[in-house]
């Protein structure tokens, strides 16, 4: 287990911060599944972390609460649970600190101005070509 855990470039957390649970897992498995705590949860204190800054705390909070919680218990293993346990602690982490960048408006360009233009006049010409002249 490493001593750092790196959600994205700018927020790393101390694997101290994660408390770790292991319990029996259900289901069908036989002497093996009986026998073993192979479901891994992961826990995650956001409130208390000092690893957080202000900003990055106050986005967790907002989108995940307090505590972040995830479990696995897809595998038999338990320490192949707990890797995927912490991927996707990562995930969801990195998810919710996702900040989507701010939207600049464009013109639109002479050429798109130019054919939308030309477009309406070409239907303008079909619609006329279709009116009966009061002439006849």
């Amino acid at each position: 287990m490493p001593e750092r855990v790196r959600i994205t470039p700018s927020c790393v957390i101390d694997a101290d911060e994660l408390e770790w649970r292991y319990t029996a897992s259900g289901g069908p498995g036989g002497q093996h599944a009986n026998t073993s705590n192979t479901k891994v949860e992961v826990r995650f204190d956001i409130e208390s972390s000092p690893s957080l800054g202000p900003r990055q705390r106050a986005r967790l909070l907002e989108r995940l609460g307090p505590v972040v919680r995830v479990t696995a218990s897809d595998r038999r293993s338990q320490a192949q649970n707990r890797e995927l346990a912490l991927d996707r602690l990562k995930s969801k982490l990195a998810a919710a600190l996702h900040v989507d960048p701010a939207r600049r408006p464009s013109k639109p360009s002479q050429a798109s101005v130019e054919k939308r233009l030309q477009d309406k006049r070409r239907q303008s010409d079909r619609k006329a070509a279709r009116r009966v002249s009061r002439e006849d």
